[in-house]
């Protein structure tokens, strides 16, 4: 490790320790020596300056928090000393001017996608099951579980046959609490009928009726761009008939979406049927014939520039600021310099970034919808009794992320520095090329399922904790902040950028390493992690509170 400890910004007044450190060690950097007060851990932060009850404290250059009284240089900052608080923001005439990276590395590569009639160009080949109405849940995980066992999706072989030899262990009279027997890992994916079918997915959800009718529409739309993504090949609708959501509104929204929705799409309502066995049965049949169509398209170079990728943080901790999601920003501005397109989410952490990203934003009509919808949310958490500044979670305390703005700042990093040219709200797709904002939570899976609305073909996910989350038509590639997360949760990390703490590896080799995976995942050449474990979440957001 060639430092012990790390300044980012210039303006700051607090060091990040890269390695545990003792009180009273004294610790040089950038030729000033500073004496440590307290035990440092590894992620957290000591004060430079000695500071008084109000006084400012920065990080990334920016407005973290005010210090709650009078400490010393080299104390740890805790959330009883340090409390958030953020700078205004407002829209201001700015010239923001961006210097792309280098892409010549990467300007002649392509990946192997499945290219859909509207130009739009898929990571992978799914066919999708949908429910208007939480109703029919119960009917998909017949469904899912017929097909997936035939079909060879299933990943749960190996449990079964761990339970089985339980089963058997215990007729035969042994002590099951000394039983020992392997899981065989073999995978079903190796036995799939279908080839050039990556997937049976299935979108179960717990709306579609009560709530209210917004909840509904919302829903609706939510559904609508799922069935228009580019990694989904056809799509089987289950509806009861009585519900909030109605088909002929799904299919409306779907409509409005793409004028020219052409792929294969089969609604069953269940009040109409024969019978709940006789609609399962036709369900089946006639997803079968459509699998065997799809099954016969095959992926194909495209350029770069189609890829769509999000970027998400979950599971943060103190090194997610600097190493992770610099790299993930990184490989965001490259992929903006190859003409691609970048999501960039969780309104909630962009607490205090807000001035930054509004400067950067090129359309004031953009800037001013940032600006409203940022607002709107913050002050919706406010007459609840919460409020941005609540967002951190007791994991991302432990781990040094003290405030909402350290969380938020360096969670921007993700999308990188290049220009943002639209500003999209929930369920809006993304139809500009460079760097996006959509408006979701920060919680991880309503985050990922916005940014697939959105028309994410990949997410790049940063974690410095550990997270099993994943979606269920948008692969998701866990990036992990450090080592130890690395080794441990080695079975849903899919790249790690420990090596950047360590001092081995620069961002930008970190973020170029990043890139490179992302064309293998969008080609099927590498499986991530989430998409191998089934990590199918799906939560809608109702647009309720949620941090």
């Amino acid at each position: 490790m060639k430092n012990k400890v790390l300044k980012i910004h210039p303006k700051d007044n607090v060091l990040i320790a890269l390695a545990d450190l003792k009180a009273c060690e004294v610790i040089n950097y950038q030729g000033e020596n500073y004496s440590l007060v307290d035990d440092i851990k590894a992620k957290h932060k000591f004060y430079t300056t000695d500071m008084n009850a109000g006084d400012e404290v920065f990080m990334y250059g920016t407005l973290v928090g005010k210090a709650q009284f009078s400490l010393k240089a080299g104390a740890l900052m805790t959330v009883e000393n340090l409390k958030h608080a953020a700078a205004p923001y407002q829209y201001r005439p700015y010239h923001y001017e961006w210097k792309a990276p280098d892409v010549s590395k990467f300007a002649n590569r392509t990946f192997n996608g499945y290219h859909r009639q509207n130009g739009k160009v898929g990571t992978a080949n799914y066919w999708l099951f949908i429910p208007t109405v939480f109703c029919e849940n119960r009917n998909l995980d017949v469904i899912r579980e017929a097909l997936h066992n035939e079909l060879g999706y299933a990943v749960t072989a190996k449990y079964k046959s761990y339970t089985h030899q339980l089963v058997e262990a215990f007729k035969n009279g042994v002590d099951i609490s000394t039983f020992e027997a392997p899981l065989s890992f073999e995978n079903a994916r190796n036995n799939r009928v279908f080839k050039n079918i990556d997937g049976i997915k299935f979108l179960n959800h717990q709306g579609g009726c009560g709530g209210t009718r917004q909840d509904a529409a919302i829903l609706s739309k939510l559904l609508a761009a799922y069935a228009d993504h580019p990694n989904v090949a056809g799509i089987t609708v289950l509806s009861l008939g009585c519900q909030n959501l109605q088909v002929q509104d799904f299919i409306a929204d779907l409509k409005e979406r793409n004028p020219n929705f052409d792929k294969p799409l089969y609604i069953f309502e269940q009040q109409k049927s024969q019978s709940e066995e006789n609609m399962i049965a036709e369900a089946i049949k006639k997803t079968f014939e459509g699998l065997v169509e799809v099954n016969k398209i095959e992926r194909k170079p495209a350029p770069l520039s189609k890829l769509n990728i999000g970027v998400k943080c979950g599971g943060s901790d103190g090194f997610s600021g600097i190493s992770a999601n610099p790299a993930v920003g990184y490989c965001s501005d490259l992929l903006v310099g190859l003409g691609a397109t970048v999501l960039l989410a969780e309104f909630p952490e962009l607490c205090g970034a807000e001035q930054n990203i509004i400067d950067r934003t090129k359309d004031e009509a953009a800037a001013q919808k940032f600006i409203k919808l940022m607002s709107a949310y913050n002050q919706a958490a406010e007459n609840v009794g919460s409020g941005f500044d609540m967002n951190p979670s007791p994991g991302n305390i432990k781990d040094g992320l003290i405030t909402d703005a350290i969380k938020s700042n360096g969670a921007a990093k993700k999308g990188g520095t290049s220009p943002i040219v639209d500003v999209l709200d929930y369920t809006e797709p993304a139809t500009k090329s460079g760097l996006n904002l959509v408006c979701t939570p920060g919680n991880d899976v309503e985050a990922t399922t916005g940014k697939a609305a959105s028309g994410a073909t990949l997410i790049l996910f940063t974690t410095g904790l550990g997270t099993p989350t994943g979606n269920p038509i948008c692969p998701v590639i866990k990036v992990s902040t450090n080592n130890a997360l690395t080794n441990r949760m080695s079975d849903i990390i899919d790249i790690n950028t420990g090596p950047v703490i360590e001092g081995e590896k620069t961002i930008e080799e970190m973020g170029e390493d990043i890139l490179e995976y992302c064309i293998k995942a969008a080609s099927g050449e590498v499986i991530p992690k989430s998409v191998l474990l089934n990590q199918d979440d799906f939560i809608p957001w109702k647009r309720g509170v949620s941090l």
